[in-house]
């Protein structure tokens, strides 16, 4: 899949990110979804959408590695959760520091 969208996503969520009708792999824990983000880079996807759970539990090599490739872009995405997360404002604000490496404000 040459540029495609995938997701990676824990077990128990493959029936849900199913419905996306994308790609998906589920991986235990971040050492395999590790290693899920470099076979899929080998096929050459070129999005990989990421439970954040997952990537925050990714080793601090492979975050080194995704975050000065060009492709696969992996994007974090918010998981399943009981615990009340901040607006979503400020998660774009917190993911675009992370990118661009400052804080910016948006109005």
């Amino acid at each position: 899949m040459k540029g495609g969208v995938a997701f990676v996503v824990r077990p128990g969520l493959v029936p849900g990110a199913g419905l996306a009708s994308l790609p998906l792999a589920a991986a235990e824990d971040g050492s395999d979804a590790a290693t899920t983000l470099s076979r899929l880079g080998a096929q050459g996807v070129g999005v990989v959408l990421v439970e954040d759970g997952l990537y925050a539990d990714l080793p601090e090599e492979t975050r080194r590695a995704i975050s000065s490739a060009p492709l696969p872009m992996v994007v974090p995405f918010p998981g399943p959760t009981w615990v009340i997360r901040p607006p979503a404002e400020e998660y774009v604000v917190e993911l675009l520091r992370q990118a661009i490496g400052y804080r910016v404000r948006i109005r």
